[in-house]
């Protein structure tokens, strides 16, 4: 039998626990923030003016359930750092903006961030980067979403 599949799923699954839990986590804690709380800030900045999405746009482009973004928005939204406003397009519908205070939140952490994740993969030259993110993007690809 063929384990070498196995192998590497294994190592994509350690690897992404041992990234997230040492050396995420601990960073966006610094900042007050869950890492799932980064996404949906940084989501929102990177959207540009007026950095405004609808719950669905964030949950797609996180990733995530809308019952698990819904919690998010909740814990943001309790802290200062999102708004949510009726959607002038949508009746039923609402939008999602970050507050002055979010956008300096995700700002200060985002240069910190870039900087702590290029040091993770440092060990790699830049070929080797540029490989590595070729590959599993070509993974990526070719994987179904579930129905």
């Amino acid at each position: 039998m063929d384990v070498l599949a196995m192998e590497v799923i294994g190592r994509l699954n350690d690897l992404s626990a041992v990234i997230g839990r040492d050396h995420l986590e601990p960073h966006f804690a610094g900042f007050g923030l869950q890492r799932g709380e980064f996404d949906v800030l940084a989501t929102l900045r990177r959207s540009g003016a007026p950095f405004t999405l609808t719950p669905t746009d964030l949950y797609e482009a996180t990733m995530m359930t809308s019952g698990g973004m819904t919690a998010r928005l909740d814990r943001l939204e309790k802290r200062g750092l999102i708004a949510r406003q009726p959607n002038p397009d949508d009746r039923r519908g609402t939008l999602v903006s970050l507050t002055d205070q979010g956008r300096d939140l995700v700002e200060a952490a985002v240069v910190p961030h870039a900087a702590n994740e290029t040091r993770l993969l440092a060990v790699l030259t830049p070929d080797e980067r540029d490989q590595l993110n070729g590959l599993l993007r070509k993974l990526r690809a070719e994987l179904p979403d579930p129905a």
